[in-house]
């Protein structure tokens, strides 16, 4: 599917890999629109690419059923590309110190990164079934950003490899459902990238992150990310799997 000229939304597309994903569709001819929490961040993107933000908590059904209605009456159609990159990376012990849980923490992460994601390809994909097909009956494509953790989670990361593997895993039966449809479904599993979050680090902590990766020995950048995306986006044979991005690191226990 061509980018140029297609309508795309990008959930988390106000920082991180999600403006990374904004600004790269966009210089390739992409309308772009963003639906993102912050929606400072998200208007900031937004101006810069001539696109479109709309406020939304993924993790509420209603409120990015109502965005996705938003962004398609200001476009004039739905988007036929929808990518999702909003996200949270809370991190903690299932039994810490003194006996404490982590269940709330648990069940905010699987919310708003899992369930999250699987509103945003609901109602993405229920907008796109009503486009007209493209030459090769394709209507659009859905990519969802799971994580290298889905596989090598670390410790205190319970919380975060489910939802990332939730993610991976319905992949392949949204691929399957949606396939009558002309609608692809794909996953990104992320290693460690040069995010805002690692940008504070110290540089002593950033060496020690980076030294189990085997090449390129240093984080992945977001514009790596994007240019993944415009790839799955072009090939319209890439459907119901997951590509990990991640110079071949496999995550150590902790």
């Amino acid at each position: 599917m061509k980018i140029d000229g297609a309508i795309a939304c990008v959930s988390g597309g106000g920082s991180g890999l999600g403006a990374a994903t904004v600004r790269y569709l966009s210089d390739l001819g992409a309308k772009v629109g963003i639906l993102d929490y912050d929606i400072e961040r998200a208007s900031t993107v937004a101006h810069d690419v001539g696109g479109f933000a709309v406020q939304a908590d993924v993790g509420d059904a209603q409120a990015v059923a109502a965005a996705i209605t938003t962004m398609t009456a200001h476009f004039g159609i739905a988007p036929r590309i929808v990518v999702n990159c909003a996200g949270v990376a809370d991190a903690a012990r299932i039994v810490g110190r003194g006996g404490k849980t982590s269940v709330d923490m648990f069940e905010k992460v699987i919310r708003v990164n899992l369930i999250g994601s699987y509103n945003v390809m609901t109602f993405g994909a229920q907008a796109m079934m009503d486009l007209d097909p493209l030459n090769d009956n394709e209507r659009g494509v859905i990519i969802n950003t799971s994580s290298a953790a889905y596989e090598d989670g670390q410790l205190g990361q319970a919380a975060y490899a489910a939802s990332k593997g939730g993610i991976a895993a319905m992949s392949l039966p949204a691929a399957r459902e949606f396939a009558q449809s002309g609608i692809r479904v794909m996953a990104i599993a992320p290693g460690l990238f040069m995010t805002p979050m690692m940008e504070g680090l110290p540089a002593e902590v950033t060496d020690q992150i980076t030294a189990n990766i085997p090449f390129p020995a240093r984080l992945g950048q977001s514009s790596e990310f994007a240019r993944l995306v415009g790839d799955i986006v072009e090939n319209p044979y890439l459907n119901g799997t997951v590509i990990r991005l991640d110079g071949a690191v496999r995550l150590p226990p902790r």
